[in-house]
């Protein structure tokens, strides 16, 4: 039991001297909403399409362009208003 615990115990200081040791930069990145809203959009209204016209496929296509299109604007208006930035911490050796 000794025995495991003095190897826990320099696992953790062994940690600590590492970290000490590393230099971190930090950078912010902002992520889209716009790819991601355009592909929902353009499966809602694919989707939509299909059951609502008689012609299946022509409604689907009309469908998914058109739910894009507007998934693409609500993403990029979302964007502007709310602009989503992440911390992303590098360390060098």
């Amino acid at each position: 039991m000794c025995v495991i615990s003095l190897a826990f115990g320099l696992t953790i200081f062994s940690a600590s001297v590492n970290e000490a040791g590393a230099q971190t930069t930090k950078t912010k990145t902002t992520t889209s909403r716009k790819g991601k809203y355009a592909l929902v959009g353009a499966g809602a209204g694919a989707a939509t399409g299909a059951v609502v016209s008689k012609k299946k496929g022509k409604g689907a296509l009309i469908g998914g362009a058109a739910g894009a299109g507007a998934g693409y604007l609500l993403g990029r208006h979302k964007d502007k208003n709310h602009p989503q930035t992440k911390v992303v911490s590098k360390t060098k050796d």
